[in-house]
């Protein structure tokens, strides 16, 4: 695991971009948690990483469906959003272990939602909104993960 390292998002274009690096760097599977409070572009970022993968429709918070699959070819990415959990445990109804199979690309916003119940992610990252932008920070606990997060240096 790596000390948590960061840098400024100074504005959607670039957090967008900063998904599409992460899906340039992801080969289309692993685990990227992604914490923050409402607004903070949690979305916004898997938005720039699922487009840049091929998906040329919107891309919407999964806060009322909990997740939303997209599929291109021999790659698949669920974005969950486990905002809406009561307990932890509910994780377990969504079948999210089934395709934690090293060929899918899982996002997870708000995992501390579901703690004690996930597999330790790839990489994690941590939106806070700013005065002007975001800072983006990251810790890498794989070493899938330090791949990733080569693409936010």
């Amino acid at each position: 695991m790596t000390a948590l390292a960061s840098r400024i998002l100074p504005d959607e274009e670039a957090t967008v971009a900063t998904g599409a690096a992460l899906a340039r760097a992801s080969g289309g599977h692993g685990v990227i948690a992604l914490h923050g409070n409402l607004g903070s572009g949690k979305t916004t970022l898997c938005r720039g990483l699922i487009r840049a993968l091929g998906h040329g429709g919107a891309v919407k918070s999964p806060t009322f469906t909990l997740v939303e699959p997209y599929d291109f070819g021999a790659t698949r990415v669920l974005h969950y959003d486990l905002y809406r959990l009561s307990d932890p445990e509910e994780v377990e109804y969504l079948g999210m272990r089934d395709f934690l199979d090293g060929r899918t690309l899982t996002l997870i916003e708000w995992p501390e939602k579901a703690a004690g119940f996930l597999p330790p992610p790839d990489l994690e990252l941590f939106l806070e909104v700013l005065p002007a932008g975001r800072r983006l920070g990251w810790q890498v606990l794989t070493p899938h993960g330090e791949r990733l997060a080569a693409a936010l240096a």
